[in-house]
């Protein structure tokens, strides 16, 4: 007995957190947040058996109890638990992966007396995949490590589509013991891709909002493209083919542009114009923090900024709704823009 504690003691930090991960596969998993990115996520980890099977529930909370009926609806024969408040979620669980819409949502889910950080004890893991601030996954992560847990960023790359059919590209830094615990057992089943930057949690908060911002920049210039073929009088079905056939050819140009062009534009909602104008004003003090010009993020982010502000009420509309704030900045000076505000 006394050789096997003085064993435990002088094991290496880094085995005895290869020896905390590895028993991971054999313990619940839990989520918490079940909303646009969550819920299909989560699903992702039941569909696939990774949890929510009769040795390794899945335990689920969300702000609103019912998304967590219906996900238990969706699989009626998963083990699927729901509980009543994040901690014991965390309590319950060896990894407890967290998917909150906003900073403020996550830092209120963290910090409650019943919520994420509460049911943290020694060896807990918290893969927190929201896109915050990197202030933000640094203060978590300090809590968590303060309490004897595990704690990863794992900010994702994708929206609805992706979180729903597994092709999320994983962002993540932090542990590297528990990226390569879950790296296969988990992220696999969630994401087409995991990357892992580094063992300073916020590389992988840095990465996302380089990235979110040139989408966001990207979109935005696509649709001042369209609006103009349009009141020059082009085809825009037309226009989106021509774009899909050239150098700047872009996944995206295709999947919404082929929306936008209708004559009822769609813009349900797969990532939250509100989200995206979040991560680019993030983007726009990263870069100012770190003395970069980014006056094309900047110029993009004031459109993005106006669309989430507009009385056309578009914040909680796909973001390629900004092509409908392109149209009503132009509707003064543009026939075509008029009519179509007008319709």
């Amino acid at each position: 007995m006394l050789i096997a504690v003085l064993f435990f003691v002088l094991l290496p930090l880094s085995s005895l957190a290869l020896t905390m991960t590895s028993s991971y596969k054999t313990q619940p998993v839990g989520f918490l947040g079940l909303g646009i990115m969550g819920n299909g996520m989560a699903a992702r980890l039941v569909s696939e058996s990774v949890a929510g099977t009769a040795d390794r529930p899945l335990y689920v909370w969300n702000r609103s109890a019912e998304k967590c009926d219906a996900l238990k609806a969706k699989f009626p024969d998963a083990n699927i638990v729901k509980v009543g408040t994040a901690k014991e979620v965390v309590a319950s669980c060896g990894v407890t992966y967290s998917m909150l819409s906003t900073p403020e949502a996550a830092a209120a889910v963290f910090n409650a007396s019943e919520g994420t950080l509460a049911g943290v004890s020694d060896g807990k893991a918290i893969v927190d995949c929201a896109t915050l601030a990197e202030a933000d996954h640094q203060g978590m992560s300090e809590a968590v490590n303060g309490k004897g847990g595990i704690y990863l960023e794992a900010p994702v790359s994708g929206s609805k589509g992706p979180a729903e059919n597994g092709s999320l590209i994983f962002l993540c830094g932090g542990s590297k013991d528990l990226f390569d615990s879950i790296e296969n057992d988990g992220l696999n089943v969630m994401g087409k891709a995991s990357h892992f930057l580094g063992a300073e949690v916020g590389v992988g908060t840095q990465a996302k909002l380089v990235v979110n911002s040139v989408m966001g920049t990207m979109l935005s210039a696509f649709s001042e493209g369209i609006a103009l073929s349009q009141a020059l009088g082009l085809d825009g079905s037309k226009m989106v083919e021509v774009f899909g056939q050239g150098a700047c050819a872009a996944p995206m140009f295709g999947l919404k542009g082929n929306k936008i062009v209708k004559e009822v534009a769609d813009h349900a909602t797969n990532f939250p114009l509100k989200h995206a104008h979040k991560d680019m004003l993030l983007a726009k003090d990263l870069a100012a923090k770190t003395g970069v010009e980014y006056k094309t993020n900047n110029m993009a982010e004031s459109i993005f900024k106006r669309a989430r502000e507009s009385d056309l009420q578009l914040a909680d509309l796909d973001f390629s709704a900004v092509f409908e704030q392109i149209h009503e900045d132009s509707k003064g000076s543009c026939d075509y823009s008029a009519k179509r505000q007008k319709k």
